[in-house]
């Protein structure tokens, strides 16, 4: 992971992995450095993939399950990407941002052009004022092109190899379902937020019929720090840790829960 080369790993079957392994090395380190932080946890959620590795985490899914699961959903995504070429923008936009209309506009224009299966639409909430956005290539050019008139104020491309958390992940689903319904799944010691809803996962049932739907749903992230961090007036925030590369979880943080953004550190292995 560390070596790279980074062209291998901005490709999806190479990052998804190496994303896991490195949460879990991080996850180990905090286990060896704070250990009550671990003995007293009881909310756990992870963004996208960061999910599976949650729920290994919690005990959901054994560690060498939970690799094969995220070598399986990586492949199977980088093989719809091929068949479907897409793209991911981070879009920043004030109160008058017409995302929505945006994403509709984008897509009928790619009906109009005789693309096959378009999509766009909001692909992950991060915070108020920014979201990302995924669809086909020349939905996302169309986007590019038009973010004046939809009010947007910068669009960022992201270093992604498709449209991921949109329809055109379709292929991906079965396999990857079909490679979780062959795994024991167990009762979450800890709690589990799901990015479909936010809400926590009730069941191995219902991780087994839910955690599939991520992979063609938006990742509802500002939604579910909402209701991980709802408190009532004058109660205390606990202490969370980033476990993992990168520390853009709690730079989102800061955006939807400046209180609970003061009470969060980052742990990379």
């Amino acid at each position: 992971c560390i070596e790279g080369p980074k062209s291998k790993l901005d490709q999806t079957k190479y990052c998804q992995p190496a994303v896991m392994v490195t949460s879990l090395a991080a996850l180990e380190q905090l286990r060896e450095e704070r250990p009550n932080a671990i003995d007293n946890c009881y909310a756990t959620a992870g963004f996208s993939l960061g999910e599976l590795t949650a729920l290994v985490f919690a005990g959901a899914i054994p560690f060498d399950k939970g690799l094969q699961l995220v070598q399986i959903r990586a492949e199977a995504m980088q093989l719809a990407s091929q068949q479907a070429k897409g793209a991911m923008v981070t879009a920043l936009f004030g109160a008058d941002g017409r995302i929505g209309d945006a994403c509709n506009e984008a897509k009928n224009w790619c009906i109009e052009k005789g693309i096959e299966n378009p999509d766009c639409r909001v692909a992950n909430y991060l915070y108020p004022g920014c979201k990302v956005l995924a669809g086909n290539e020349e939905a996302i050019r169309f986007l590019e092109a038009n973010t004046k008139r939809f009010n947007i104020r910068r669009l960022k491309r992201l270093p992604v190899s498709g449209a991921f958390h949109t329809e055109l992940m379709q292929p991906a689903v079965e396999p990857f379902a079909a490679a979780l319904r062959k795994i024991r799944v167990e009762e979450p010691i800890i709690n589990v937020h799901s990015n479909v809803d936010g809400k926590c996962y009730k069941s191995p049932g219902h991780i087994v019929g839910q955690l599939p739907k991520q992979i063609v749903r938006p990742v509802k992230w500002e939604q579910t720090l909402h209701i991980m961090y709802e408190r009532k007036a004058g109660e205390h925030f606990p202490r969370t840790f980033e476990c993992g590369p990168g520390k853009g979880l709690k730079a989102i943080l800061k955006q939807v829960n400046a209180k609970a953004w003061d009470s969060t550190l980052n742990v990379e292995a």
